[in-house]
């Protein structure tokens, strides 16, 4: 399993952030299993790496601190710059091998529906992620979801998905994930517009002409 350095600090404040971040470290807070958070401090681009490599969902053991070494932890939030997208501080929560967690999971399109590629539908994707219940060593890194079979005007539902044994799905079963519509039409004129557009610009027209008398009477 992979590790991550860090070290607990014993500051906190926004004054303490900055300095830590002017140093290429991040703060961080770890949580979990009826323990006090943890502040701690990391350096940023190891976690970035590992969170390419293998996921937002992976597991790995943290390193260095004695007092925290070797606990396993999960991701549980990231704060990122908000233009430059850097990290800026992370949350981690220390979980249990033998307990159920909760994790968001993506979803992974397979196939072409035949209401896209017969009947020139469109495919609306409404839900990129499920709610998930299970072991953290069961957690998957997406779930694979067929829709070649969807028809224009169908709808692929929550509960129409299959998840490995061993994985709830905590996402409401109703909602639907995928569908293929109808593209929409472009709207043409109608006669009634056209006649209404064309009335309008006549009087416009003679309202026109009008004025343009007007000045003319004046001038005298």
């Amino acid at each position: 399993m992979s590790s991550i350095a860090v070290e607990v600090r014993e500051n906190a404040g926004k004054g303490v952030a900055r300095k830590l971040r002017a140093a290429g470290r991040i703060p961080a807070v770890l949580y979990g299993q009826g323990r006090d958070p943890i502040s701690l401090d990391l350096e940023p681009r190891g976690l970035e790496r590992l969170l390419h490599d293998e996921g937002h969902n992976a597991l790995f053991d943290l390193s260095g601190a004695a007092s925290v070494s070797g606990r396993t932890v999960l991701v549980k939030a990231l704060q990122r710059h908000p233009v430059r997208g850097d990290l800026m501080h992370a949350d981690f929560f220390e979980i249990d091998a033998e307990q159920t967690i909760t994790v968001s999971v993506s979803l992974h399109l397979v196939g072409t529906p035949v209401g896209v590629a017969m009947d020139g539908g469109l495919l609306d994707h409404s839900i990129r992620e499920l709610e998930l219940d299970c072991l953290p060593g069961a957690i998957p890194e997406s779930i694979d979801v067929d829709v070649s079979e969807l028809h224009l005007g169908e709808t692929l539902h929550v509960s129409d998905i299959a998840t490995p044994k061993g994985v709830e799905i905590r996402t409401n079963a109703e909602l639907g994930v995928v569908s293929v519509v109808a593209p929409r039409a472009e709207a043409e004129p109608t006669v009634q517009a056209t006649e209404e557009g064309a009335e309008a610009a006549a009087d416009a027209e003679g309202a026109a002409e009008g004025a343009a008398d007007g000045d003319e009477g004046s001038d005298g």
